[in-house]
């Protein structure tokens, strides 16, 4: 569903890529990406003067004094850890961000007691069982969910759950075994909204490596014009986007995906967008402007 972007190398202007295109021709077409690292600061008294003030959320986080833009490594790049161990072993490079792990003490498979060590050929601490000696791998989780288009607004809902209990968010939740991203995230809108949906087409990719999760949001449309709280909402509203709370939102994926929405709207034109929120370490998940929004890619 979502087309693989490949990375062709970098220019003194940010990095080129090219993705299939779709005419009978062939051949690739370029999309040129930021080199710089977003970034939020939430000293304005609200965030829709903020967005009055500058001339858009992408200059404004482009505009940012903000660490040089790091690299993607290349995947020939070893670990340098590991080098001096073996110089002929091929390992994975190593991610900039040590993400939340938790210790796992027994295995899940056999219920035996666990080692921590770096299995041979990677470069990660794992879980191995000493009974069995099955490697326990801690995978980041997939949140999927719907922007909602109707009569020029958007729908959101207002959490009645933790965390982030009374914010609004677009429906969206945790994708579930046996379903595929867009499914679930037709089911998490029927579950917090009780509102039938149809998935036009895939919005934005936004990882969170600190927290070990990845949001994909896709753009959909009401199939009837009725909605209502589900069991962990306690309020459904469409919004036009003059309106939209970005005082009250949930989640800084909430925040990044409704201004790139808006973005697009001015444009004239919908785009997909890909990138990673750095969550400043030890905030709250609502604390939704302590982050940076690095490696914007949009097509």
């Amino acid at each position: 569903m979502l087309r693989a972007i490949q990375n062709l190398g970098c220019s003194s202007s940010g990095w080129l890529l090219w993705k299939p295109r779709t005419s009978t021709s062939g051949g690739f077409s370029f999309i040129s990406v930021s080199t710089r690292p977003f970034s939020y600061s939430s000293s304005s008294s609200s965030t829709r003067a903020a967005r009055t003030n500058n001339c858009s959320f992408l200059h404004e986080f482009s505009a940012c004094k903000t660490p040089p833009f790091r690299r993607f490594r290349a995947r020939s790049e070893s670990n340098p850890d590991a080098a001096s161990a073996s110089s002929s072993a091929s390992v994975a490079p190593q991610s900039s961000s040590s993400g939340n792990v938790r210790k796992i003490s027994f295995c899940q498979w056999c219920g035996g007691p666990t080692k921590h060590e770096i299995p041979s050929g990677e470069g990660k601490m794992r879980a191995i069982c000493t009974v069995c000696g099955k490697i326990a791998y801690q995978n980041p989780k997939m949140v999927v969910g719907c922007l909602i288009e109707h009569d020029n607004k958007v729908l959101l809902c207002k959490r009645k759950i933790q965390p982030s209990y009374g914010l609004w968010t677009l429906p969206a939740g945790y994708m579930e075994i046996g379903e595929s991203a867009a499914e679930g995230a037709i089911r998490e809108t029927w579950e917090e909204a009780n509102a039938e949906v149809e998935v036009l087409s895939p919005f934005a990719q936004l990882d969170i490596p600190l927290i070990g999760q990845t949001y994909i949001i896709f753009l959909a449309k009401l199939k009837k014009p009725q909605f209502s709280p589900g069991p962990e909402s306690s309020e459904c509203q469409l919004f036009a986007l003059n309106d939209i709370p970005f005082n009250s939102l949930a989640f800084s994926s909430m925040f990044v995906t409704l201004n790139l929405y808006i973005e697009d709207v001015k444009a004239g034109k919908p785009k997909f967008h890909y990138g990673t929120i750095k969550k400043r370490p030890g905030t709250s998940p609502s604390d939704i402007h302590a982050f940076t929004l690095d490696y914007h890619l949009q097509s």
